[in-house]
């Protein structure tokens, strides 16, 4: 059963923390927020939801003036450059039972979210109180950091502040310094040099760091006895990295790689006054989410279709090959 707002409100009275509660239309910005409360002491937060390719998730909370750059993020936790992506909004629901624009470290309250890893910024101990939504964006609630881990306590998690817009050096000597935020029960791999992943050399081939698939590529593709050898750089080119043979993997590839630019821009938007305002990063979270929700299945049936269509192209070119190249009689 999730935790209502009401319910939440009642937990914190219980537990003794002193919190201002400040109720305001529902808002899907940090920006928006600042409209009702921006005037107010303290430091203003924004809660991303990510997840990596292992669907382990975490609650990255940080100031909003904060700078969480998602590639270093993954590389200090150990999860390689592009280890980490925004959750989508249904897993949301599911698992931290509240809606878009209202993700919070409150909302590790519910049983759903108890293998959620949680990274607060180290910025909120320099503020005197803290805003964050109590589970719904319609309120904002304000309360120091040291009740905040009195609650988190309380549920049985161990509040931990980083710095989120550190950048250090991730390498065989240099382990990532996050690693332990991973949630328990994983392995986290280590951050292999770009040269080993799936890549495209300077001839055009694909290279596959995984040794037993590029071995049962090589197998697949090994001509039989009878067939004339090709030249070794065709066969070199045959070569395709998995996630461009799976119609799956390849669709999530591209939305992850809309879904970073997105966060890596600076976004605009218009005002009713005319005015051109720039937004935070939440917004780019929301985009990023609702592209992903709406696109999928329209970008996954185009890739199988795409994918179906060159099979049989080149099954038939290959037919065609063979009769010419056959004996006459």
């Amino acid at each position: 059963m999730a935790y209502s707002k009401d319910q939440l409100l009642a937990r914190l009275k219980d537990l003794q923390i002193e919190f201002s509660q400040y109720e305001h239309p529902a808002v899907m910005t940090v920006e928006a927020q600042a409209k009702y409360v921006g005037n107010i002491r303290g430091g203003l937060s924004k809660n991303l939801f990510l997840k990596d390719k292992k669907h382990r998730f975490y609650i990255v909370s940080a100031l909003a003036d904060t700078k969480v750059d998602m590639k270093v993020l993954s590389q200090r936790l150990g999860l390689g450059k592009g280890g980490l992506r925004m959750a989508p909004e249904e897993t949301m629901l599911e698992i931290l039972k509240v809606p878009l624009g209202s993700v919070t470290p409150f909302a590790l309250v519910n049983e759903s979210a108890r293998d959620v890893a949680l990274l607060l910024d180290k910025g909120f101990k320099a503020q005197d109180r803290c805003f964050f939504h109590p589970l719904s964006n319609d309120m904002s609630i304000s309360l120091n950091t040291n009740d905040l881990d009195k609650f988190l306590k309380s549920i049985g998690r161990d509040p931990a502040y980083v710095d989120l817009e550190a950048n250090p050096a991730v390498g065989k000597d240099q382990p990532p310094d996050l690693a332990a935020f991973v949630p328990s029960g994983s392995t986290v791999l280590p951050d292999l040099p770009e040269q080993a992943s799936a890549v495209q050399s300077a001839g055009g081939s694909h290279v596959n760091a995984n040794n037993n698939s590029k071995a049962a590529t090589e197998k697949a593709i090994k001509p039989a006895k009878d067939v004339q050898n090709v030249k070794d750089t065709s066969a070199k080119a045959v070569n395709p990295s998995s996630s461009f043979t799976d119609a799956e993997k390849f669709v999530e590839e591209i939305l992850d790689r809309i879904s970073a630019k997105l966060l890596s821009e600076k976004l605009f938007m218009q005002t009713k006054e005319g005015n051109i305002v720039q937004q935070g990063q939440e917004l780019g979270n929301e985009m990023a989410n609702r592209l992903r929700k709406c696109c999928h299945p329209e970008l996954k049936n185009l890739a199988t279709i795409f994918k179906n269509t060159a099979y049989t192209q080149g099954f038939h070119a290959g037919k065609a090959s063979s009769l010419t190249q056959c004996p006459r009689t």
